[in-house]
């Protein structure tokens, strides 16, 4: 390594998950091409890595938010493309990480044309901030993890489902605790003691995680909000459309009609299950398949029944649907509520469309995931999308989410207020 050359990560080296990372090389030659990378490996013990070619200035420097990258991962000027562009070492593999407890470590370096080391930095992003209490939930039927923002409150309440990948993941849920709420994330199946696969879904089991959650130190909202993704959306606006106490839903690329399950509550089915044909998958070169279309017609008259009466939520929704999604077709889905919604009256809601991106939008910048295991297909599957323009979205729908959140749940006032 080049004693001269250093890799500054700012405003610092650790930092959350979701906070964006100013990348800066100094004491290179005058218009020296470099290549930098960065490379972490998941929870699974897959290692991703991004690279990029960059030309320094007249003085020797380079800043990623003001120089383009010439090629690799990514090319032009993308602040973050280090991160969002690292692909896995094998084809089909998403970053996995659910366990908010361990940072993700990046180790980004500067190599020479002929690929000796300049420099290395390493960076860790937290997935929980400072103050946040992070405690596992054992209580009655409830699975999951509470996550509490430092300070006294009140904070608003959201309930996250992240449910159909089987098992928990905590990674959304304590990013969110980390900006101010009070999140319980729960398992539906594969976690703990509960069952690994599961035949039917229950209202019930959200009733009961939703009284838990408001019962909680701090929460100061009288309603709690939801948030969701490609199954777990209609799981979402089915809980919204038959639970009181739901004031927000976000529904992320998931569908207008309760899927694969049939989902109950009070011991008595009030929803059959939309189902897909898997011969409809079309293969492609790359090994994964095209899942777009697999699913049942919900607009089908023999289909109908399994179409979620959203008109019956009190809250506001907010739907988000990505144009390039390949798991379904999510933005017909959404439209499709949207004038079901219209025609019943109601003006209880936001819709945001996102060209380019694919199904799977995250908190932002990890690793975009063009293709990974299914587990309903069974095979890799497209989840669609272009790694620029998903890279975009994530960035602002993570600000769109919690704005939405924050100006829907809102909170009592606590009992004793400083004044500045």
């Amino acid at each position: 390594m080049s004693s001269q050359v250093r890799l500054r990560l700012l405003p610092r080296a650790r930092c959350m998950f979701d906070e964006p990372l100013q990348v800066k090389v100094a004491g290179l030659r005058s218009r020296q091409v470099v290549t930098l990378r960065a490379r972490a490996t998941d929870e699974k013990g897959v290692m991703f890595s991004s690279m990029a070619t960059y030309e320094a200035d007249g003085s020797g420097e380079l800043d990623l938010q003001r120089d383009p990258s010439l090629s690799g991962t990514y090319t032009g000027v993308q602040t973050m493309g280090l991160l969002w562009s690292m692909r896995p070492d094998t084809l089909h593999k998403m970053f996995t990480k659910t366990c908010s407890l361990n940072p993700q470590v990046v180790k980004f370096s500067v190599h020479e044309e002929e690929g000796g080391m300049l420099a290395e930095a390493t960076n860790e992003r937290l997935l929980v901030g400072d103050g946040v209490i992070r405690r596992p939930v054992k209580d009655g039927n409830i699975r999951g993890v509470l996550f509490t923002p430092p300070g006294e409150g009140p904070f608003p309440a959201v309930l996250d489902l992240y449910t159909f990948s089987g098992g928990l993941s905590e990674k959304r849920a304590s990013l969110l605790a980390s900006r101010g709420f009070v999140v319980l994330t729960v398992a539906l199946y594969g976690h703990d003691d509960m069952a690994k696969n599961i035949k039917e879904v229950h209202l019930d089991y959200f009733e009961e995680a939703i009284a838990f959650l408001k019962k909680q130190d701090k929460v100061g909202s009288k309603a709690v909000g939801v948030i969701s993704l490609s199954k777990s959306g209609d799981l979402a606006l089915s809980i919204a459309s038959n639970l009181p106490d739901v004031g927000v839903t976000v529904w992320i690329n998931g569908c207008s009609a309760n899927t694969m399950l049939p989902l109950y509550y009070n011991k008595s089915q009030i929803l059959p299950a939309l189902m897909c044909d898997l011969s409809r998958m079309i293969p492609t070169d790359s090994g994964a398949f095209n899942c777009k279309y697999v699913m049942q017609n919900p607009l089908a008259e023999e289909n109908k029944a399994t179409l979620i009466p959203i008109e019956r939520a009190k809250g506001r929704i907010l739907f988000v649907a990505s144009e390039d999604d390949l798991n379904w077709d999510s933005k017909a889905y959404m439209e499709n509520m949207v004038e079901r919604l219209q025609r019943h009256g109601k003006d209880n809601f936001e819709s945001v469309c996102y060209p380019g991106a694919g199904h799977c939008l995250e908190p932002p910048y990890g690793p975009y995931c063009p293709s990974s295991f299914h587990g309903v297909a069974g095979k890799p599957v497209l989840w669609g999308g272009e790694a620029t323009s998903h890279a975009a979205a994530e960035v602002h729908l993570w600000r769109k989410i919690q704005e939405f959140l924050r100006t829907h749940l809102s909170c009592d006032a606590p009992q004793t207020k400083a004044r500045l």
